[in-house]
């Protein structure tokens, strides 16, 4: 009698063997430690390096192996297309840094334009620049998106998308508009991170009693990032566990 032996579940019609990787945390990359609280949560470790690209560079050389399964830069951006208010939210479809575009995995971003939006809300499809230094100007601003094309421009989506492509892994960004393209950042503004990405509110009020910086322009600054974080916490919330990156599996069989 022909014994017949039975299937193993990685042979079975319709199965496959299970994915290490799917056990891994997605890793999400930021700037601000207001950023990084807001990503954490169930299936995501959450790193940044307070705004300083170097920083977070030598951050991420330093996961080797990267012990994640995916990348998701998220956090706040400048805007850069006019149409774009604070607030609204751009998942990108590539990276545009100096030298090169970096595709985002269009399954992934996919998976989370399908989670996001609510009434009210804009969310646009469309490339993100990655820069080195802060674009502070508006006429900086016009002139990087005539050169990219981008909506909105963040410092550390670049170095995420290098780091997933170093490794093959899976990389998206959600980035919400903070000052939009017409609206200036005030000098201060890049002094005003401590390292560890928390505001640094005596730089600020320094800044404030020399007369570099207004009143005024931290009224606005101010008014614009409660919009973007407000928007960025709905965004957390609609993607959930793993910031709605889908397993491995998923994305190969869709």
């Amino acid at each position: 009698m022909t014994r017949v032996e039975p299937a193993s579940p990685a042979r079975a019609v319709g199965l496959h063997a299970p994915d290490p990787a799917s056990s891994l945390p997605v890793l999400a990359v930021t700037g601000l430690a207001k950023e990084r609280r807001l990503a954490s949560g169930p299936g995501v470790e959450a790193v940044g390096a307070g705004g300083n690209p170097a920083r977070l560079a030598a951050l991420l050389a330093s996961r080797d192996p990267p012990g994640c399964r995916a990348i998701v830069s998220i956090g706040i951006a400048g805007g850069l297309d006019p149409n774009l208010v604070p607030g609204d939210v751009v998942v990108a479809a590539g990276i545009v840094a100096a030298d090169r575009r970096y595709e985002a995995d269009p399954a992934v971003a996919a998976a989370l334009l399908a989670r996001l939006g609510l009434p009210g809300d804009t969310i646009r499809s469309g490339d993100l620049a990655g820069v080195d230094a802060a674009v502070m100007s508006v006429a900086g601003k016009a002139e990087l998106r005539a050169r990219t094309r981008a909506l909105a421009v963040d410092m550390e989506s670049h170095i995420a998308a290098a780091f997933a492509e170093r490794h093959g892994l899976p990389f998206a960004a959600i980035r919400v508009v903070c000052d939009p393209a017409h609206r200036a950042l005030p000098a201060f503004a890049a002094q005003a991170l401590k390292p560890n990405g928390e505001p640094d509110i005596l730089a600020v009020l320094s800044a404030v009693a020399r007369g570099s910086a207004r009143i005024g322009d931290l009224v606005r600054l101010a008014r614009d990032s409660n919009a973007a974080f407000a928007a960025l916490s709905r965004c957390r919330t609609l993607l959930g566990p793993s910031l709605g990156v889908p397993p491995h599996e998923d994305r190969r069989g869709a």
